[in-house]
């Protein structure tokens, strides 16, 4: 089971990180908050003070179109904010 999908690299993603030493992740829906530091310790090599995460349940998304009425699904994820250490960085560009 991988814990870690991927980083949230937005706009207020990056600007909590630099502002704030807080970095985002999209997580496995099932990852517990010791199971997701464990995780980004082991993968980046990184001391974490806490760890803060966010359930987003699916959406059902419905639009009139000329074909007539079209339903969609957004999937659900959840996402961990991870508060790093003082004078700790992850550096998500590095290995371009």
């Amino acid at each position: 089971m991988s814990i870690l999908i991927k980083p949230i690299i937005t706009e207020k993603a990056t600007n909590d990180s630099e502002l704030n030493n807080r970095y985002a992740f999209v997580v496995n829906k099932k990852a517990n908050k010791l199971e997701i530091k464990g995780a980004v310790e082991a993968a980046y090599g990184v001391a974490i003070e806490s760890v803060k995460t966010m359930n987003y349940p699916a959406q059902r998304k419905t639009k009139y179109t000329k074909k007539g009425l079209v339903t969609g699904l957004t999937s659900g994820y959840k996402k961990a904010i991870v508060q790093l250490a003082e004078g700790e960085t992850i550096d998500f560009y590095n290995n371009l």
